[in-house]
């Protein structure tokens, strides 16, 4: 009868939502925008290794930094740049010892698939000539990483001043991509890893890596984490995911 009743009260507890069914549950990884495919890929394969599938929030690095400021429950935190994460540092809500630049990108010009042609981002390019009334598409330059990244490019080749009035700014670098998939700017800047994952775009254009701040990826466990999955799936990331990040064009340390 106690064994009867032992199993009962085991199942209820399961069927409720309780600490068996918690115990299921995958760390909560906030992600940059532009880590959608190579994350789920990393996801996936964790989970096929037997540990729950971590649960994955993509937006603009800016807006995470913030969720997480604010107390958001989230275990990791991955940006697609350092600043964000020197913000959280600085506002201590990282885990000491636990942040690591693991990832690397690259900054592309984009157009619609169907448009042809090449042009080569040097200073001096007159890539406002081109733009002409229509809009060229980037995160938002003043906070989101690739927009930050876009516009130090633009600037470094001197033509920032002339494009910027010709700027469509989006929430993150994804938003951006949309706007040159639907047609809506004919031009757009984004990641390498970005374009690689659209059939929509294509490269028409790659800005010389020494005319922005080099694109870099840290990862940190949130003090706010709770999850006992969080710091291994931390350490899968920087260590034996590297190939699936490198399967989708990011550089790996």
């Amino acid at each position: 009868m106690k064994n009867f009743l032992a199993t009962c009260i085991l199942l209820l507890a399961t069927l409720s939502g309780g600490p068996a069914m918690a115990a299921q549950k995958g760390p909560l990884v906030l992600c940059a925008a532009s880590l959608q495919e190579s994350m789920n890929a990393v996801a996936d394969a964790w989970a096929k290794s037997g540990h729950p599938r971590p649960v994955l929030s993509f937006a603009g690095s800016s807006a995470l930094a913030r969720q997480a400021a604010t107390g958001a429950p989230a275990d990791l935190f991955v940006s697609a740049d350092e600043a964000w994460m020197d913000y959280l540092d600085q506002q201590g809500k990282i885990v000491p010892g636990s942040r690591t630049t693991f990832l690397g990108n690259h900054l592309v010009l984009i157009v619609p698939a169907s448009v042809k042609g090449h042009l080569t981002l040097k200073p001096g390019v007159n890539l406002a000539r081109l733009i002409g009334d229509r809009r060229i598409a980037m995160a938002a330059y003043d906070s989101v990483p690739a927009g930050k990244y876009g516009k130090a490019a633009l600037e470094s080749l001197g033509i920032w001043d002339a494009v910027r009035p010709r700027v469509a700014q989006a929430e993150n670098v994804r938003a951006a991509m949309a706007l040159v998939e639907r047609g809506a700017a004919p031009f757009g800047i984004v990641y390498a890893t970005d374009a690689a994952a659209s059939p929509k775009v294509r490269v028409a254009g790659v800005f010389p890596d020494n005319s922005h701040p080099p694109i870099r990826y840290p990862v940190a466990r949130l003090k706010a984490s709770t999850n006992p999955e969080a710091e291994a799936f931390r350490r899968f990331l920087i260590g034996r995911a590297a190939p699936i990040f490198r399967r989708f064009g990011f550089a790996t340390r």
